[in-house]
Order: C-alpha cells, then structure tokens, then sequence
C-alpha cells in the first residue's frame, strides 16, 4: 500500500511539474501561433512542375494518391457518402510487409466505424487479447481491458497484404470508385491550387486528372509528401522480420514482447499456422544477409534470449532462409496547408511500429476527416475548403499525439542500456505493468488506442518514473540510489518531453486552445 500510495502522489506531482515545464516551453516556439494565421490566411502555395499530358475523360470528386489501408479505406468511406473517387496505386498486386500485421482493439472500433469490419473476416485473422511481456527470464501477462465492448472486440493480427487486398476489393466494389495501376509523378499546380495529378499508366501512357481534393497517402517511402509538409524523418532501428511456422505461442492469442538487448523482440500470430518474429536492431544498418552475417547475429546474439518454447521454430525459420529487413521510421505530422490537398496515412506521420498504433491513428483520421467532409456539398472552393480542412490537424492530436509519443518513449524505455538510471526505468517498467488494476490497464488502454488521452500518458509514464525511484529508495536509500533516482526522473523527461516537443505540446494538450479547433457542428462553410 504504501508503494501506490507513493506512486499516486508521485505522479501527480511529477505530471504538474512536467505540464508547467511544457507550458513555459511554448514560449520557445513564439513564432507557431503567427505561422497559423499566415497559414489560415495564404494557405500556403507549392511551386510544383506542370507538364501538359492527354487529360482522363471524365471527372472525379476526389482523387486519392496509393491504395494501401489509408488510401483504400477513404476511398470507400467517401465513395459510400456519394463521391466520385479515382484511386492510383503504383501496384495492385498483393503487397508483402513485415509490418502493419497488428491491428489495435482502438483501430478495429475505428474499422467498425467506417463499415470495413468484414474485411478481417475472411483472411485467416486471429484476435488478439492482449500481450505477454519477458524480462531476464520471467513474463507476465497483460490483457486489453476489453470488459466494456462486444465480445467481438479485440485486436486482429493478419498478413498486411491479405488485408490490404480485401480493403481494396470493398472499396472497388463501389461503383462511384475507380481503382486505376498507375505511377502519380507529380502534383497539378494552378495560381497555388492543386488541381490533379499527373501519372504514368501501367502501359506506359502519361495521363492528367482533375478534381477538387487530392489526397495523398502513398506510404512511408512518398516522393510527393515534400510538396505538401516540412518532413523531418528519423530512423530509429530496423526490423528483421521472420516466420515461425507450426508452432505455439506461450499465451495464446497475445502479442509476445521480450525486453531483450539491444532492443525488443516481438512475436504476434498472423494467421492459424504461423508466426511473426520481428527482431529490432538499433541504428540504420543490420547484419547483411548475403554473407551470412545475419544469420549469424541471429543465432548467436538473438536465439539465446528467445523462450524456450519457441527457440526451436526460431532457429527453423532462420534456416529456411526467408528473412526480410525494414526500415523503421518516425515522422511527426509538419503540414503545410495547401489548397486542394491533404496528407494522410504513412505519407503524412509515422511513430516507431514497436506498438502497433500506425493503422490506428489511420483509420482515426479517416473518420475525423470524413466527418469533416460528409457536410459539405461542394469542396470547388479550394481556399475556403483548405481553411476549413486546418481543423482536421488539431481534431487529430489527441489520438495521434498519444499513440505516437508512446510508442517512442516505450521503444527508448524498452531498449537495453549500461546506464543504471535507464536500466532501472526498464526494470520499474516491466514491474508496473505486472501490478495489475489500473497500472496495467491504463496504460495497455492507452496503447490499445481504447483511451488514447494524453494527459493519461504523461500521468502513467511519470508514475513508472516515481516508481523506479520509490524501489531504490526503500527501505533505506543511500547517497548512490538517491542519485540514480534523481537521473532516473531525468531520463523520463528526457524521452518524453522532446518527444511530445516534436507533436506539438498545444495542440497535443489543450487543443481547444488552437485557433483551428472546432467541433464537427461548428465546422461549416459560408
């Protein structure tokens, strides 16, 4: 008792001490509140290329740059409130990523929102309850706190491509959807409007296209996202990625994580039979698989941290040779607003993939910027509509800001390190998460997107931080503990305060302080 006592009132504390050390750092960015009214008023305008192509016959509401979750859940959402989408997609086969597997409880009731719920259906999909954690040799499991929604409500793990394939076919289903294999090569600039696309067809044939709305969602890789926003694109670690086939999980129907070193080592279902493995390694660069290094690294440095019960089909699946690696990327969303386009998915914002939040926040702003949209006839106004549209980046930040700034600040606390402080951050991490009621739901509620609130991040993560400091403190502290504790405090800060920086501590926290907030009645053009 007097642990949770301890750590309540330490993380109260420490929760207003960070909002004061947030609030005092805004003044540092004086010049945001003054870009936002030049941004309402110009809405920024791209100097992008025009080259004059055979223009498509016909025309389009909207057009919509990649057909992957994103692009294929807005292009059905908006076809079924009646517009004409034209979607491009650079290839219509079935793509094949060692990521975007693990769909969150939060996203599915985003995936149910938006009528796309079937298709999980009919792609070997297993439901996910929850997570087994690991740490030198012990584990523990924590469960979503699902005790609240249908029964049917629960993560989806599941081949990306399967899904990505069944979301395009609903959305092709609609007959007001054009789904097109082709090539966007640039944006169509006009007096500082985007009007179109330009796109090269699978034949060959460079065609034009119109419509008032363009959005772009083509994916982590964009060529055209620096067209419409300021990227600043980090890359914390790669994934090497695996399957383990004809094998059990220790807790079935859980995500498996292992705080192992360097960094995590995850396993999740994706189908009746088969397992992911994704194995972080920190840095830009991994083992080369040609000359055997990573084969090496993996049964050497990796298998030996691997549970027992699965270190078999480990090493079965290194042997089998069918090993992927990918990047790992962190973008906060830097928009720029421009008149007859908008950002979306990958292309727009991305958070390190340990947590599963990206489909999440995806699918969020698909239905934020369908509400948006749904009560408005006409969008020919580009100006007005770019206005208007500034609203759906402030609506957005609760939910993306939380998912995001979790998922960096728990890959730094998960990830191995000589400091004692950040060693013992880890630890008092694995241990509050084991303690059960409303220190392990609140923050699996938080990661699950079920309660993406920000305020309730920053309270938890602070109330780890007091924890770890509590440990080393009781029942006699000495002079040495008493300063990993203080370090301690300090590596939290460290983590989450730039992290939150970087999405924007106002619109993250007190959103309806922003000039753009307005709620979805509000929203109307005159």
């Amino acid at each position: 008792m007097d642990y949770q006592l301890m750590m309540m009132f330490g993380a109260l504390l420490a929760s207003i001490l960070g909002l004061l050390f947030l609030q005092s750092s805004r003044g540092k960015k004086k010049s945001k509140d003054d870009l936002m009214k030049i941004q309402r008023n110009k809405c920024s305008k791209k100097s992008v290329n025009v080259t004059h192509h055979s223009e498509v016959p016909g025309s389009t509401d909207i057009i919509i740059v990649g057909a992957g979750v994103a692009g294929s859940a807005l292009a059905y959402t908006l076809a079924k409130d009646g517009r004409r989408v034209h979607v491009i997609e650079r290839d219509l086969t079935e793509p094949y990523r060692i990521v975007g597997e693990l769909l969150q409880p939060g996203g599915y009731l985003k995936l149910i929102e938006l009528g796309l719920e079937d298709c999980v259906n009919t792609i070997d999909a297993q439901q996910v309850f929850g997570y087994a954690l690991y740490k030198d040799g012990k584990s523990n499991k924590v469960s979503y706190p699902l005790e609240n929604f249908n029964s049917d409500v629960a993560g989806r793990s599941f081949h990306n491509g399967r899904f990505i394939q069944r979301m395009r076919e609903k959305a092709a289903s609609l007959s007001n959807v054009r789904l097109e294999q082709g090539t966007v090569t640039s944006l169509i600039e006009e007096e500082g409007i985007i009007k179109g696309v330009t796109y090269k067809t699978k034949t060959g044939q460079q065609l034009t296209i119109y419509a008032t709305l363009t959005v772009v969602c083509d994916g982590c890789c964009s060529n055209l996202r620096r067209s419409l926003s300021k990227p600043k694109v980090e890359i914390p670690s790669c994934f090497v990625g695996l399957i383990l086939e004809n094998c059990e999980l220790p807790y079935k129907n859980h995500g498996h994580v292992i705080l192992a070193d360097p960094s995590p080592i995850l396993f999740y279902p994706i189908s009746s039979t088969e397992v992911r493995c994704l194995v972080d390694v920190p840095g830009q660069k991994v083992p080369s698989i040609s000359n055997g290094e990573m084969t090496n690294y993996l049964k050497t440095v990796v298998a030996p941290q691997i549970p027992h019960e699965l270190h078999s089909a480990f090493i079965a699946a290194i042997d089998k040779g069918n090993i992927r690696t990918m990047t790992n990327r962190s973008m906060p969303a830097a928009p720029s607003p421009t008149p007859g386009a908008l950002l979306l998915g990958d292309s727009f914002n991305m958070r390190h993939p340990l947590t599963g939040g990206g489909m999440t926040v995806a699918l969020s702003d698909i239905v934020i910027l369908r509400d948006l949209l749904r009560p408005l006839g006409d969008l020919n106004d580009a100006h007005n509509l770019c206005k208007y549209l500034e609203s759906f980046y402030t609506l957005r930040k609760p939910v993306a800001s939380t998912i995001n700034t979790l998922a960096g600040a728990l890959y730094k606390v998960f990830c191995a390190s000589p400091d004692p402080s950040r060693n013992e951050l880890r630890k008092a991490c694995f241990d509050y998460l084991s303690l059960g009621g409303g220190f392990t739901n609140g923050p699996i509620a938080i990661l699950s997107g079920l309660n993406p609130r920000p305020l309730s991040l920053v309270s938890h993560f602070f109330a780890v931080a007091i924890y770890g400091v509590g440990r080393l403190l009781l029942p006699f502290p000495s002079p040495k503990r008493m300063l990993i504790g203080a370090r301690l405090i300090l590596d939290a800060s460290s983590i989450i305060f730039p992290i939150m920086k970087a999405e924007g501590v106002r619109e993250m926290l007190f959103p309806a302080t922003m000039p753009t907030h307005y709620t979805v009645q509000d929203l109307c053009l005159s």
